[in-house]
């Protein structure tokens, strides 16, 4: 029995017996302000508003601050836990985010689909009251800015959640449209009546969600024309393009993600070698997009991304205690000459010269660094993701010189002898394997790609007893719905729980 993850769900649920009118989807994690005094504050400084919603996505202990859980740190701790469900990060120890690796991390009654549940409808909930404070719309560029970030993180919050607790693709590689996903939280403001909103909270089919989302990212692109963010930290126009592109790479809207990912790139360059050897640690690197700009009052020192996957810093990776490796065979099939295999991984060998244990393990990734002071910053989107997304986009119209001439892009930075005059979608993904490495995108691509896992093949370098084979439409790959959600939800029974 895993005892540390039956601890904090049943401190959770013994509280939600004691209270059963609260709503989960609207969530005890946000801090709701009546009308009047929203609107003040929204007049007043709306990016207050947006800061809420920027603080929770790093917040450390976000569910269950009892159990002091390291593995969870909002939204970075999702990305890096489903990562850990892959082939290509091979764990070195068993420790955090080792049950997670063993694909044991997913029953209804686990901390897992409890935290991560609550952090997108935490984000949902927080989103909605943004897009409530004007019903009417925005009249100015600032909020139609506010407007547009919230749809922008709302549509992002049902994008992850329909992903981890439903196959969207079917095993022929259809959309599974009408197969019940999750619950929607709708608002007034969305146009929606009574009947409406209250039927939401039922599990809505596939493309129901789908159709959400690709409303909210329309509603931020068209919001999200012509305003000035302030920092990396917000969401721009061409971040939510970003975010729409990857959408219709999920929903096999080819086109549309080619022209979004192509649009989301403009003002952005593809990192040079120096940069690869930055750590991706500083929000500032001329590729980043987006993402969150640490200080020494919102780093989380050992409950952060950085101490479970960077080997250079003084947390859990770097201590070798939680080391993350990347998978054999995907290093070999990097090329010689790519240079992200001479700045980012080390090779069976091992690296003796490193200053911390977890670096000069073999195949230790060195690809994320340290500033020693714990303040090394969150990477939510890249140029070179986007990069990859148009190449795909084209490979899968058939489009295969023009794919070429995208990655050609990205890889004109990353391997000299590159020269490939045409690629397949195949070519594009292992590619997006290898750049976007310990991203967040692993799981996710594997779900979409309709692709399981094989880690027993000869010579890999997998935990022992975790070198396991997962297949496609497994059981396992899907979440199940937290046991708060159930007991509080009205609209949903045991009934409708995922196997």
């Amino acid at each position: 029995m895993k005892i540390r993850n039956y601890i904090g769900i049943g401190l959770m649920a013994i509280a939600s017996l004691s209270s059963c009118s609260s709503d989960f989807l609207d969530t005890e994690y946000t801090e709701n302000l009546d009308h009047d005094a929203a609107i003040n504050a929204g007049s007043n400084d709306p990016t207050a508003f947006l800061n809420g919603m920027w603080s929770w996505m790093v917040k450390f202990n976000t569910i269950d601050s009892s159990s002091g859980s390291h593995d969870d740190f909002s939204f970075m701790s999702v990305l890096h836990s489903t990562d850990m469900m892959s082939e290509d990060i091979a764990m070195a120890g068993f420790h955090w985010f080792g049950y997670d690796y063993g694909f044991d991390n997913r029953m209804f009654n686990y901390r897992r689909t409890n935290v991560d549940w609550t952090t997108f409808y935490s984000l949902i909930a927080k989103a909605n009251e943004i897009i409530a404070l004007y019903p009417e719309g925005g009249s100015t560029s600032t909020e139609k800015g506010l407007i547009g970030q919230a749809y922008a993180v709302r549509g992002m919050s049902y994008y992850y959640l329909v992903q981890m607790y439903q196959n969207c693709v079917k095993a022929d590689g259809t959309i599974n449209g009408d197969a019940p996903a999750v619950p929607m939280k709708l608002i007034a403001a969305d146009g929606a009546t009574e009947e409406q909103i209250a039927d939401a909270k039922d599990r809505n089919t596939v493309q129901e969600v789908f159709n959400q989302i690709e409303s909210d990212y329309n509603k931020a692109v068209e919001n999200l024309q012509g305003y000035s963010r302030q920092s990396k930290n917000e969401i721009s126009l061409e971040v939510a393009l970003g975010l729409q592109a990857r959408y219709y790479l999920l929903s096999q809207q080819w086109a549309k993600a080619e022209a979004s990912a192509k649009a989301a790139q403009s003002g952005f360059s593809i990192m040079d070698e120096k940069g690869l050897q930055d750590g991706f640690m500083d929000i500032n690197n001329e590729e980043w997009m987006w993402g969150f700009d640490h200080n020494t009052e919102t780093q989380t020192a050992y409950a952060s991304f950085f101490s479970m996957i960077s080997s250079k810093a003084p947390g859990y990776a770097g201590l070798g205690y939680n080391t993350n490796l990347i998978d054999a065979r995907l290093y070999s099939k990097m090329g010689d000459t790519d240079l992200r295999k001479k700045y980012w991984f080390n090779g069976p060998e091992g690296n003796k010269n490193e200053n911390t244990a977890g670096a000069q393990l073999p195949y230790a990734n060195i690809k994320f660094g340290s500033d020693g002071n714990w303040t090394m910053d969150y990477v939510y989107m890249r140029a070179a993701e986007m990069v990859l997304i148009e190449a795909e986009a084209l490979a899968r119209q058939g489009k295969n010189a023009e794919a070429a001439t995208a990655m050609g892009k990205l890889m004109s930075m990353r391997d000299p002898s590159w020269n490939k005059k045409s690629v397949t979608a195949e070519d594009v993904v292992l590619q997006r394997r290898i750049e976007l490495w310990g991203e967040g995108f692993a799981y996710f691509d594997l779900k979409r790609l309709n692709k399981g896992i094989d880690r027993s093949y000869s010579g890999n370098n997998h935990l022992a007893g975790y070198a396991i084979t997962v297949p496609a439409q497994d059981v396992k790959w899907t979440y199940q719905i937290p046991l708060k959600e159930i007991q509080e939800n009205t609209q949903i029974s045991d009934d409708d729980q995922n196997p």
